[in-house]
């Protein structure tokens, strides 16, 4: 792939969305186990994620109340999790510790992952939720552009013992910081490296064979997808679940330029001044933006 048709290197994810049926208990949950803030509420559309001065707050989950849909079967394709990074162990021990305390049936699992530690949940409606934090990148080890990732025991209760303090507890102010990654569950591989690499501008970061992670800049991955539950799966149906993933790229000629790749491939995109929207081969919606833009 040509230099200028990979994705900017300070490329990022934006807020997830997802459709609920239970707007208030959703709400609960993330605000009350996870530590997001409630930024806005209104019209039946909750805004969650990290308060900042001036304007400058990060929304990281956004809820949108559509009780009128059902939930999608466990094999379709959809949300795997929304992947939710912290800036330091004793803020990610403080919302393992609030799970744990308010919310333990949601907790699945966890792990090393030798980029990063990692806990896993799933919320009261079965949207996958990462909680997770990086290592510094100059710990990262890399094989042939490919990362080393593992996944080793992580002990949840020895992470609390050790990380948790009483300041990252009490305090208001260590909140998540912003989405790392997302992870969709897809029907094939090949398909999804077609589309998120060799057309989007993903570069791929670590495969093994029913799962593809990409990313760019360097990052350990910004999107992952998987067939682990899900192979085979064709397009979405409207339905409860992951309702928007977004992307945000650097600059206004970086969108300009992932938009000009994805009409060349021939996907249907739309642009409202704001934002260029597209469909992954799932049904997947893709919102990409640039600050500045609109």
């Amino acid at each position: 792939m040509q230099t200028q048709d990979l994705l900017a290197a300070d490329t990022g994810m934006g807020a997830v969305t997802l459709r609920v049926a239970d707007l208030d208990r959703m709400i609960a949950y993330y605000r009350d186990g996870v530590r997001l803030a409630l930024l806005s509420q209104e019209h039946g559309r909750a805004v969650l994620g990290r308060p900042g001065p001036l304007g400058t707050s990060t929304s990281i989950v956004i809820l949108e109340h559509t009780p009128g849909l059902a939930h999608a079967s466990a094999h379709e394709a959809g949300l795997f999790h929304t992947a939710i990074l912290f800036d330091s162990r004793a803020d990610l021990a403080a919302a393992l510790y609030s799970i744990a305390t308010q919310y333990p049936q949601t907790f699945t699992g966890s792990a090393d992952h030798l980029v990063s530690n990692a806990f896993y949940c799933t919320d009261p409606e079965g949207n996958g939720v990462e909680l997770y934090w990086d290592r510094d990148r100059t710990e990262w080890s890399w094989t042939h552009g490919m990362v080393d990732m593992a996944t080793i025991f992580l002990d949840p209760n020895d992470f609390i013992r050790t990380h948790l303090t009483e300041d990252a507890l009490d305090s208001a102010a260590t909140r998540p910081g912003r989405v790392g990654h997302v992870h969709l569950s897809v029907g094939d591989v090949g398909t999804a490296k077609e589309f998120y690499v060799d057309t989007l501008g993903f570069a791929t970061t670590a495969g093994m064979g029913d799962a593809l992670f990409v990313s760019a800049g360097g990052y350990h991955h910004h999107m992952a997808m998987n067939t682990w539950n899900s192979r085979g799966a064709g397009r979405r149906q409207l339905a409860l679940g992951l309702g928007l993933v977004r992307i945000e790229v650097p600059g206004v000629d970086d969108l300009g330029a992932l938009e000009a790749r994805m009409r060349d491939a021939g996907v249907q995109t739309v642009d409202d001044g704001r934002t260029v929207a597209f469909e992954d081969p799932w049904a997947n919606r893709i919102e990409v933006t640039a600050p500045g833009r609109g």
